[in-house]
This record gives C-alpha cells, structure tokens and sequence, in this order.
C-alpha cells in the first residue's frame, strides 16, 4: 500500500511516531474548542510532521501531549470553562509537553495528526466516569517516553573553601511569572550566571547551578544535586508574581510549616505545581523515621539557615536594594526541605511590580543585587565558622 503525506496518520496513544529521526517542528497555532455536550477538541498547527503522543494524568485530570524534536515557544490557546488551565514547553532538552488541566474526567475519543505541507494534531476529549478515566489515568509510562535518569552531579567551579548551590526557579515546561515580555525562568537563569561568575572570580566561592539551561528540573533533584555535589548552603533564585497582598522588592524566604502570609502561600502552591505539570509526584516520599530523623538535623541547621537570612538581609540593605516591608519571611517551599543544608529562596523582586521590573531589567542593579548576596554569603560564612565548634561542643 502507498503511503501519501496526504493520509490520516494514526497516533498510537503511547508511542506516537516511535523513533522516526525528522528535523524539529515548530508550533505555529493552535485552537480549543468546547463542544455541546461537554465535549472537548484541541487542534495544533505544526511546522512538520513529529513523534508525538497524548495520554491523561489524575490529580487533577490533565491531558498531556508530548512531542519529541518539537518547539513550543508559548501556550497555543487560552483557557476556557471545561479547560482550566494551560501550560506548555520544554520538559527537557529534544521534548516539549502541552498540559491541559480539565474541570472533570475525561477520555480520549480521537488522536491523530494529517499531515500536508504542515501538520495537523487533533485530540478530541468526551466526558467519561471516573472509574473509567482512572484506568486510563494510571497506565504505566513506557520506557521511551519516561523522564530521563537523574542528570550527572554538577562540577562546581572555582577555588574557594565554600561551595555554594545556585537553584534558578522555574524552567523547561515551567516558565514561573510571566509580565511584560519577561519569564521568571529566564530571568533566575541569566542572574544565577551572573552571580555565579562574581562568586567565582572571588576566589572564596565554589559555585554550581542546578540547571545551566532552560530545562525542567523537579524539586527534588534539585536538592539531591546539591548533595551530590557536596553544597554548603542551597540558594534558590526566584521572581515571581503574586496578585493577592503586598509584593513587591526583594524577600528572603526560609522554611515553615506555615506561611508568613498569604502571598508567601501562593507561592509556595505555585512552585510545588510545577512537579503536577511534568507528571513527578513527590507527595508520599518522607516515612515517618526519615521525618523524625530530618528534624532532628534541622536542630542544628534551622538556626545557621536564620544566620544566613539576616547576613543575606543585612548585605541587601548595605547595597541599597529595595526590599519588601517585610524583608524576611517564611513558607513551605520544596526547595528548602534539606534537613542538612542551610537554604533559602531569594526573590529578587516580583515581575507584578513595575519598579521590580525595571530593576530586573537594569544591569547596574543586578550588579549590585549579586554584590550583596556574595558579600551576605562572606558575613554568614564567617559567623558560621565561628559559631558551629561551639555548638558540637
């Protein structure tokens, strides 16, 4: 049989175009249409034919399409009532991932791409019960479409004696805040690299990052990089954007079980979510001895973790950074569970706030704002060095 670039291609829900090598696709548009019934269909314009699949996820229901060779520079549509949510982009280097968030279960009644001058996907979603959507749910991720191991541990680099782990949020599928043409991930990624480069030309730092790229890095391996590569203290690099309450200036975040306020909630919420989006769930990972077993290690580093805000806030004020009213706070983020590795967030500013935006955007302030962790990181190190013989004692 003939086969014509004109045909209907069949998508196996699974394995898509199998390991067919095509040069990258680009998204050039896509379309979301609510049908009568409660019925849902998704078209996507492709630049090229690309190996591809769709497949739902629980908790919440999502539909999740995944193409290999494929860029997704932006969300093809907005959402709409029956879909609540959209996101999309790179899950990792080579794949792109759409995430459609759903107001119910749904199955998939129709997945196919036509392919001409360009391609066509088409996904269309009916309503289904929950049982049946569970089963779909929860069939098991072939091994091609798996995310990939743990990447390699970091090679810091510099000569110092301290060596510090540079976590720049959001990234790959994930862009974190989004205003004005400016993503948090790319934002957190280009000051990480600036940092980076000061605290290595300081010659008292060794620095590493946990993503040198725009790539999806769950939570957790976040911090396990850190220990593999034997990290000192743990910094995550954010901007965000919060509508509710106050936010604006930059804030220092450790951990609590409760959030300092409202805001500090959301974002908490947020990050853990970008997990949801690449399908990781880290929900049932602590036992109730390895929980105990971390509080006891917090003991001794909460209060090192709390040394290092106020040298953090002390160096920021020192460089004339504006920071919130309520420069300190704290919130149950993910990033900042190590019980063995003192740790905080550093929101650099809030793209909600047009003054934090013009000074995320202002290479003078950036500057400064690296200036001030790097001699923050110098004032909490001496202090540690002092003080911790005296606590083993």
């Amino acid at each position: 049989m003939q086969v014509s670039r004109r045909v209907w291609l069949a998508l196996a829900l699974w394995l898509g175009f199998g390991t067919i090598a095509l040069a990258e696709a680009q998204l050039e548009r896509g379309s979301l249409r609510e049908g009568w019934g409660g019925g849902v269909e998704v078209s996507l314009i492709l630049s090229g034919p690309a190996p591809w699949r769709a497949r739902m996820l629980a908790d919440p229901p999502r539909l999740v399409l995944d193409f290999r060779d494929t860029s997704i520079a932006e969300v093809p549509f907005a959402p709409r009532k029956r879909v609540t949510a959209v996101e999309a982009g790179a899950i990792r280097p080579g794949w792109s991932r759409i995430v459609l968030t759903l107001g119910g279960p749904y199955a998939i009644t129709a997945a196919e791409m036509r392919v001409r001058d360009d391609a066509t996907v088409q996904v269309a979603l009916e309503p289904a019960d929950e049982a049946a959507f569970r089963v779909a749910a929860l069939r098991p991720e072939p091994e091609e479409w798996t995310l990939p191991k743990e990447p390699p541990p970091p090679v810091p680099e510099g000569d110092g004696p301290l060596l510090v782990m540079l976590d720049p949020g959001h990234g790959g599928i994930d862009p974190g805040a989004q205003h004005d043409g400016l993503t948090e991930k790319a934002l957190t990624l280009s000051f990480a690299q600036e940092l980076k480069r000061l605290l290595v030309a300081d010659q008292g730092f060794r620095v590493a990052l946990t993503r040198e790229d725009d790539r999806f890095v769950p939570l957790e391996t976040r911090l396990t990089l850190a220990r593999q590569a034997g990290a000192d203290v743990f910094l995550s690099l954010h901007a965000d954007a919060v509508r509710e309450g106050e936010a604006t200036g930059a804030t220092l975040y450790t951990l609590a079980d409760h959030a300092t306020d409202r805001a500090a909630q959301i974002m908490a919420a947020w990050h853990d979510r970008t997990d949801i989006l690449a399908g990781v769930d880290l929900t049932h990972n602590d036992d109730t001895v390895a929980g105990v077993l971390m509080d006891m290690a917090r003991v001794e580093t909460a209060p090192r973790t709390e040394r290092l805000a106020r040298s953090l806030e002390s160096a920021m004020k020192a460089q004339r950074i504006d920071m919130h009213r309520h420069p300190r706070q704290a919130a149950d983020f993910a990033v900042l569970k190590a019980p063995d590795m003192p740790s905080a967030l550093v929101e650099l500013g809030f793209l909600s706030s047009a003054a934090d935006r013009a000074n995320l955007r202002d290479a003078a302030w950036r500057a400064r704002m690296a200036a001030a962790i790097r001699d923050g990181l110098k004032m909490w190190a001496a202090k540690d060095a002092a003080i911790r013989p005296g606590l083993r004692r």
